[in-house]
């Protein structure tokens, strides 16, 4: 997999090459962990 390197205030970050979003969305995705919860229909 080919990564691009983004910098922000906390530093370089690698970034899958074919995804659109920078280095704050990966930290995001890194430090918390996307479950495959769904909220109820009912609410």
């Amino acid at each position: 997999m080919s990564v691009r390197i983004e910098h922000d205030t906390f530093g370089e970050i690698e970034v899958p090459a074919d995804k659109y979003w920078g280095s704050q969305t990966e930290r995001s995705k890194r430090n918390f962990p996307v479950g495959k919860e769904q909220m109820p229909i009912e609410v």
